[in-house]
């Protein structure tokens, strides 16, 4: 029951960052231009620090895809360690052997 919940929420917050990529891409973008007015700048930092704490890209985790689990995922891969190790034993990911000396 845990992971479904956790699934959701990180789901939901992927939505989130997704609805507001590019709002907070034109805000940052008014926030460092310096020719513009600081009243403008200011405006444009106070409606970006009023948007959803969960818009940020920093608070989604990486999951695996196959077990939910959040912990030792490979980035290239987007499996956690233990998949990938029993895929990589099982030869079902091309060019990944098992190493051994």
């Amino acid at each position: 029951m845990g992971m479904k919940n956790l699934l959701v929420r990180d789901k939901k917050k992927r939505k989130l960052i997704s609805k507001y990529e590019y709002k907070k891409l034109n805000l940052k973008k008014i926030i460092t231009n310096s020719e513009l007015s600081s009243d403008l700048r200011w405006d444009a930092s106070l409606k970006l620090s009023s948007l959803p704490k969960n818009s940020s890209k920093t608070r989604a985790k990486n999951r695996c895809i196959i077990t939910n689990r959040g912990k030792a995922i490979h980035r290239h891969f987007k499996i956690s360690r233990i998949i990938l190790r029993q895929l990589g034993l099982s030869g079902e990911i091309s060019g990944l052997k098992k190493s051994s000396w």
